[in-house]
């Protein structure tokens, strides 16, 4: 099982953002323009801490396959490939850690593909498919 990691290390410390003067007065305008209860939150995070000129968050990285596929990509494609049938909850999930799996480049999964490659190719050369 995996170690339980408390919450607080994903807070973000404030820190006092440094601004030139133009920064400081132009930040004191959109301050003293913003509605009471927008005030509010810049007040509960102390104004010294508030930076109103910081850059947004990125998105995550999309991850996706050497084709540019996403794994939601991939395991829509596959199940239209299937006949159209009840399948377990089981056999969809081993569709999606498979996608992930290609997706992450996980090693053992790679290994699990090329075993079954091998063992395909066994039971075609023994006429048995």
């Amino acid at each position: 099982m995996a170690p339980r990691i408390p919450a607080s290390v994903f807070e973000i410390q404030p820190t006092s953002p440094t601004l030139t003067p133009a920064q400081e007065a132009l930040k004191r305008e959109i301050y003293n323009k913003m509605r009471p209860n927008r005030r509010k939150f810049v007040d509960r995070l102390g104004y010294d801490n508030w930076d109103p000129f910081q850059e947004p968050n990125h998105p995550l990285d999309m991850r996706v396959d050497s084709g540019m596929r996403t794994t939601a990509q991939l395991v829509n494609s596959f199940l239209k490939t299937l006949p159209r049938e009840e399948l377990s909850a089981e056999y969809r999930q081993g569709i999606l850690d498979a996608a992930m799996a290609v997706i992450t480049k996980d090693d053992k999964y790679r290994g699990i593909f090329d075993f079954c490659l091998w063992y395909y190719e066994l039971l075609q050369r023994e006429g048995r498919i």
